[in-house]
C-alpha cells in the first residue's frame, strides 16, 4: 500500500476518533456538572490522544487534504452519531449535502493517487 493511502487512512480513522469524542462531549453536556463526569474525561482523552495522532500523519500529507478529509470525515460521521445515538432526523436536501461530501471524497482521494 501506497503512503499516501496509509497516511489517509490514518486521517479518516483520526477523525472518526474525533466524532467518537465528540459523541463523549455531547453526554457530558447534557450533565449537572458538564466538566465533572466520565463522559467528558473519556472525550478528553480521545482528544488529546487524537492530537498526538496528527503530528505522526502531517508530514506525509499536505495541510489542505488533510483539513478537507478530516472535516467530510467528521461531518459524515456526526451526521451517523446524531441519527444513530440521538434521534436527530436530517431532510432529504441535508441526505444530498451528504451525499456530494461523498462524492468530494472520491474526486479529493483520485486527485490524490
Amino acid at each position: 500500500m501506497k503512503s499516501s493511502t496509509i497516511s489517509i487512512l490514518v486521517t479518516i480513522l483520526l477523525s472518526l476518533a474525533v466524532a467518537v469524542s465528540d459523541y463523549f462531549l455531547k453526554h457530558a453536556s447534557e450533565q449537572q456538572s458538564p466538566f465533572l463526569n466520565r463522559h467528558f474525561l473519556v472525550g478528553l482523552l480521545i482528544t488529546t490522544a487524537v492530537t498526538f495522532g496528527w503530528v505522526f500523519v502531517m508530514p506525509h500529507l499536505k495541510l489542505a487534504y488533510i483539513g478537507v478529509i478530516y472535516s467530510l470525515t467528521v461531518v459524515l460521521a456526526l451526521c451517523l452519531v446524531g441519527a444513530v445515538f440521538f434521534g436527530e432526523h436530517l431532510k432529504t436536501s441535508k441526505w444530498v449535502g451528504v451525499g456530494l461530501a461523498i462524492a468530494t471524497m472520491l474526486l479529493l482521494y483520485q486527485r490524490m493517487a
